[in-house]
């Protein structure tokens, strides 16, 4: 009897009974105030892009490729009395050879809603390796406020085409840049849903690891030179993306006018030096947890953070949070393994719930993003927090947009430049 008890309690308290449903849209009691889905209902589509004659890394000696990208795209939609809802079938499971489907409130292939429009534009860019739903959370939850959404699956660096990594340092933040301009060009052309409804001279771009990368090779931080001895690219591959170089000085875009960049990999490995990370100029939002694994907290994070000096910037830290911190959907429901290399670590951190942390980061997205978008002063309003220690006790400290006793575990800093 004792043992049916036991067990009863550990279903009710975790294991199947944790299943979400393979859910993107989840929106939980204690989320904030920001992170519920706006007003407007969301079409979704994919596209093909090919980014032509690009240095082949992998190959070298001056080898060139076509490099194809394909893009998810989410955005204001209307429905004409469709029931909002929709899957996405057959998408790669992280670490294994599995399909599933995922489940969301998206309309494949519906009507753009272009009387509001046009949207400001965010980019979404994923690990290594990962895939254009892997913080596909994002795309829906912003589509929802008016922003025209776009995820990429980098190419050589998907779980289904992993390759070397030095393709990986070398193209993130140029993938990020060239699908900015694919999108600004399929919005000014006269055919295709896109057509009139970007507005891409308003865009950010949103990264996790090494999309966090990219995105802040993006936002201006330019490679010191420390980063041609890792070994882990050729010098020539990395060579537009020098810190005072003509070519990545001529490769930034006035477009990007925030980024967000969470667990973003390469501090901690000497990737940028001072005057690089002085570089970024415009709105940083970094995200991450104090205990990443990958990215390190204190040499990574952190100093990209407070390296950043140029810039109005933020750090939302989640407190004993690994890598997995605020970015990654939560574990599918056919991810039941655990331990090391296993799906389910691929996704989940060990302390804080996927979806808690989902919502948290859509909450200050869209606050971010309003702001520095939209020019929605109303949002700065969220961003103002008390800077009191995290471990202060529920009711102590306030934060607009949370309720008692869930900002427990977060600190929020901000730096002006």
């Amino acid at each position: 009897m004792r043992w049916i008890l036991i067990m009863a309690l550990l279903v009710s308290a975790g294991g199947p009974a944790m299943a979400e449903g393979n859910r993107i849209d989840i929106q939980r009691p204690d989320a904030p105030m920001l992170a519920a889905p706006g007003d407007l209902a969301i079409g979704v589509q994919t596209i093909e892009l090919v980014h032509e004659g690009q240095p082949d890394v992998l190959t070298g000696n001056g080898a060139t490729y076509d490099r194809p990208l394909t893009v998810e795209v989410w955005y204001p939609a209307d429905l004409k009395g469709v029931a909002p809802g929709g899957d996405y079938l057959n998408v790669q499971m992280a670490n294994s050879d599995q399909k599933i489907t995922l489940h969301g409130q998206a309309v494949r292939d519906a009507e753009p809603l272009k009387a509001n429009g046009p949207y400001p534009l965010v980019i979404l860019s994923h690990g290594y390796p990962g895939n254009r739903f892997l913080i596909s959370h994002f795309g829906e939850n912003l589509a929802s406020k008016g922003y025209v959404v776009a995820s990429i699956d980098h190419f050589e660096s998907t779980y289904e085409n992993r390759l070397g990594f030095a393709s990986t340092l070398a193209n993130r933040s140029p993938d990020q840049l060239f699908v900015l301009d694919q999108i600004a060009g399929l919005s000014a052309g006269s055919d295709g849903f896109l057509s009139g409804l970007v507005d891409a001279d308003n865009s950010a771009v949103i990264g996790y690891s090494m999309g966090g990368y990219g995105a802040v090779l993006t936002a201006g931080a330019g490679l010191a030179e420390a980063a041609n001895n890792t070994g882990m690219a050729p010098a020539e591959a990395l060579a537009g993306l020098m810190a005072g170089s003509e070519a990545f000085t001529e490769s930034r875009d006035p477009r990007v006018k925030a980024v967000i960049a969470i667990a973003p990999w390469g501090a901690q490995v000497g990737l940028w030096d001072e005057a690089g990370l002085a570089g970024i100029k415009v709105p940083l939002f970094v995200m991450g947890g104090t205990l990443d694994e990958v990215s390190s907290y204190e040499s990574g994070i952190r100093q990209i953070f407070e390296g950043a000096t140029n810039s109005d910037r933020y750090l939302l830290t989640f407190q004993g949070a690994g890598h997995n911190a605020g970015a990654p959907m939560p574990p599918p429901d056919e991810a039941t393994q655990g331990g090391p290399g296993s799906p389910f670590e691929h996704y989940a951190d060990f302390v804080w719930a996927n979806a808690r942390m989902n919502n948290i980061a859509q909450h200050f997205a869209t606050a971010f993003l309003g702001l520095h978008l939209k020019g929605d002063a109303a949002m700065s309003n969220y961003l103002t927090v008390d800077a009191d220690d995290w471990t202060m006790q529920a009711g102590d400290r306030t934060w607009p947009g949370f309720t008692e006793r869930t900002t427990r575990g977060l600190v929020l800093e901000h730096m002006a430049p």
